[in-house]
Order: structure tokens, then sequence, then C-alpha cells
């Protein structure tokens, strides 16, 4: 781990925010990422236990997204330990790390940084066949889902009972009931999540915001995948968003890139590179996530083995991968 380097930019942002700061850091290298998880918030309250209450922490934070339910709990967790939360975002913080944004009454975003709608898409037992794979379930997307309804309703101007009980009906021939259900629950559960994690640091008498800005975030984004500059999250989204000092943007990209080298972001994990020509099988160990402070440092690491196969299959990768172990490990 590159800690050496990060101690002293961790050190120098400290000061630049006068806070203690706590790295996030959920990678998404190719066919090695890790995702926003419940199994964080054990690793982070060792970490509060270390640094102790304090009256200003931040996050510095960099995810693709994951469980949308733990960053209700996480930001809860962090606010035991301080009155003023503030999030640092040098790149990206999409899906659930937008969640995570929302609990903070301060989103630090970079030039480059992003963050992304909170809409969801749901995947259970009763969701439709994947066509190119029976075993697996499409998931399906909560706002697909309501949108079908508004296109039906707005542009084919159907507004009947009876229209509408037609399209519904035509959904549900190829939507099992009870996936939609779960829809509907989702369509639900994020708008109650977010306006949770936003109330938490805004006042009564801001709650037409709170609600422009969910739906701002959820039905009035067009894309999952849609990325919310700093400009758009402050002008249009209207977050309580604040733009670093030169400095501070220097030191925020300075640890990004440190974190994008340590964790190989840039280079594909590749099990056949890994596997010498002579050789049948091999172990590995790759590091996925990062947990750190000052204090305490914490790694998500994968260990496997890679088996050449005998006679490998047309079409069919050449080496088999098993993972004997992935999870959280303290290092420090």
């Amino acid at each position: 781990m590159g800690r050496a380097e990060r101690l002293p930019l961790l050190q120098q942002i400290e000061a630049e925010r006068q806070s203690a700061v706590i790295c996030y850091f959920t990678g998404d290298r190719e066919n090695l990422g890790t995702r926003i998880a419940p199994d964080v918030i054990r690793v982070f309250y060792r970490h509060l236990l270390a640094l102790g209450p304090r009256p200003r922490i931040d996050l510095f934070l960099y995810t693709r997204g994951g469980d949308v339910l733990t960053p209700w709990r996480l930001v809860n967790l962090v606010r035991e330990f301080t009155h003023h939360l503030g999030v640092l975002v040098p790149f990206r913080a999409a899906s659930a790390g937008t969640l995570l944004c929302l609990g903070a009454n301060e989103i630090v975003m970079g030039a480059l940084g992003e963050l992304g709608p909170i809409d969801p898409s749901v995947a259970n037992a009763f969701n439709p066949e994947d066509p190119a794979n029976p075993i697996a379930r499409l998931p399906v997307s909560v706002e697909d889902v309501m949108a079908y309804f508004s296109l039906a309703r707005e542009t084919a101007g159907l507004e009947s009972e009876d229209s509408l009980a037609a399209v519904f009906n035509r959904l549900v021939d190829k939507v099992h009931p009870l996936a939609l259900g779960n829809v509907h629950r989702n369509y639900a559960l994020i708008r109650s999540l977010a306006r949770k994690l936003l109330e938490l640091h805004m006042p009564a008498e801001e709650d037409g915001r709170v609600t422009e800005i969910i739906k701002n975030l959820t039905e009035r984004l067009y894309a999952h995948n849609h990325m919310i500059s700093r400009r758009e999250a402050l002008q249009e989204i209207k977050l309580h968003v604040t733009t670093p000092s030169a400095r501070l943007e220097e030191l925020m990209w300075q640890l990004y890139l440190d974190y994008e080298a340590d964790l190989k972001l840039l280079e594909p994990f590749n099990p056949v590179a890994l596997l010498k020509p002579q050789e049948y099988s091999v172990d590995f160990e790759a590091t996925g996530g990062i947990i750190e402070s000052i204090p305490c440092l914490d790694a998500f690491i994968f260990n496997g083995t890679i088996t050449r196969e005998s006679q490998p299959r047309e079409g069919a990768p050449p080496v088999n991968v098993t993972f004997t172990r992935q999870g959280w490990r303290q290092l420090i």
C-alpha cells in the first residue's frame, strides 16, 4: 500500500479543512471491483473510535455505487461523532455514493467531480429471465416502470381508467406482479431515504427545496449513468455544493491518483497474465477497496487461485479463477 505517500496528503487536507478525514474508496478495476455495502459499518466504527468526536469530519469518497440502504446507516454513524459532515468528491460518487452526499452538510466537488441519479434497478426471483442466460434475471429500473406510465398518459394521451388498465395489464403480461410490487417499494424507499438524509441537516422551512432535490435526482434525470457535474449539482439540482480552493483541489486530486495507482484501476484484472507458461496454478492477492484515516487502514482484499484448464473448450477462458477469501482486512 502507498500509505507513506498518502499520509502527508491526508494531513495537509485535514489542515486545509480543519477536519478529520476518512477515505472511503471502492475500486472499479475491470473484473475486480467493489461497491458500497453494509460490511463497511464496523470498519468505519473502528476508524471513528480511533479519531474520537470531532467538530468536523470529512469523508473522501470514490465509488460507482452499491447498496442503497448503507448510506443511511453510515451517515448516522458518522454523525454520532460530529455535528458537521463534509464529503470530498475528487471524481466519481455515483448512485449510493450520491445518497451518501445527501447526508452531508457540505459536498466539496473538484472540477472532475461527478454525482449521479439515485434511481435504482431492482432484481429478485420474480424479475424477467435474461434471454441470454435463463438462470439469470434482468434488473428492472424503477424509473423505467414509472416512465412507461408517463409515456401512456403524457405522450399517447391515455387518460381513461380503461385505457390505463389496459396499459397496466400489458406490463403485467411481461413482468411478474410481485416484481412490479418490488419496484413500487423501491420507488418509495429511495425517496424516503433521500428525504431523511437531507432532513438531517436542512431546516424544516426548506422542505420545498428537499422535494425539488429528490425529483431532480430521480425522475428528472433520464439515464442512470447521467454524470452530474459540479455546476449542475449546485445550480440545477440545488445541492449544498462548494468549490475547493486551488490548493485543496490539488491535494484531493493527488490523493485520488495515489489510490488509483495503488488499486491498479487502469489495468484490467487479467488472470491469464498472472499464470506463467510453465505454471499449472498460482495463488493471487489483490486489493479492491480502501478505508483509511491517519490512525487506521483497512483494505478489501481478494484472495484466490488461478488454475490452467487442461483441455479448454472452444470459446471458454483458458483458466479457472477460484476466490478463497474476500473481505475487509485490518492492516493498521
